[in-house]
């Protein structure tokens, strides 16, 4: 069951990367670091136009709603998944029959509904971060993922970096993905969308699959949302834990 619920923890960072990765090969110039940046900066303006620009980086409030199928060692879990997120606040959760995980910001607290387990929060990284570029303090550099292709990295004031991959025609993003430290393993990651959906003039995705290496086992999640809603009303009540 513990085993379980540090999945369910995991794969709720489907709209998450926070990361600690190691890069490899002779150190570039100082010169070479600046034109890839300059590069990344561009695909990074692009994605946010693609994405909805200014409609993105304004909007208010995101609800989203769906099915999260969870696969591990082809054992599959099928699942509900939700989110809200409103200026800083945001809650998500989880559930199978098995487990279910919960966490929330209030804008002052985080909590979770197990006991010791905090995520980074979903305002911080993974697609929502993309809404801050150009925005100081968030720094956007070279693609630092293993393959080559078009993308950028977006680092956050307090440290938490998402490496984006763009479609090289249309702009928009098309996945995401990290490494990091959590429960003491080393975890790495990486999302690939399937589909977006034009909510109020905002492209966001709505059917994507995430693949998590834990180490000494594989897990899979695929997501598809069945209720996006940009700047409705939120319900105050989603910010505290019931």
């Amino acid at each position: 069951m513990k085993r379980i619920a540090i999945i369910i923890a995991l794969l709720v960072l489907s709209y998450t990367a926070a990361f600690s990765q190691k890069d490899a090969g002779p150190a570039p110039t100082a010169a070479q670091v600046a034109a890839d940046n300059a590069a990344a900066d561009q695909i990074a303006k692009a994605a946010l136009a693609a994405h909805g620009g200014d409609k993105l980086k304004q909007m208010k409030s995101l609800v989203m709603k769906g099915s999260a199928d969870i696969n591990v060692s082809n054992q599959v879990q099928p699942g509900g998944f939700s989110t809200a997120i409103s200026g800083s606040r945001y809650y998500f959760e989880i559930s199978t029959q098995l487990q279910s995980f919960k966490q929330v910001f209030d804008g002052q607290n985080t909590t979770s509904s197990l006991p010791g387990i905090l995520l980074p929060p979903v305002t911080s990284v993974g697609f929502p971060v993309l809404a801050h570029v150009g925005e100081a303090g968030y720094v956007v550099t070279k693609y630092g993922g293993a393959k080559k292709r078009p993308g950028f990295r977006l680092t956050t004031p307090d440290g938490f970096y998402t490496d984006f991959w763009v479609d090289e025609k249309s702009g928009e993003v098309k996945g995401y993905e990290s490494a990091y430290l959590a429960y003491g393993r080393n975890i790495s990651t990486s999302a690939e969308i399937e589909s977006t959906q034009n909510v109020e003039g905002v492209i966001l995705p709505k059917k994507y699959s995430q693949r998590f290496d834990l180490g000494a086992f594989t897990a899979y999640a695929s997501f598809n949302m069945k209720d996006i809603r940009v700047n409705a009303p939120v319900d105050e009540t989603v910010f505290t834990l019931k």
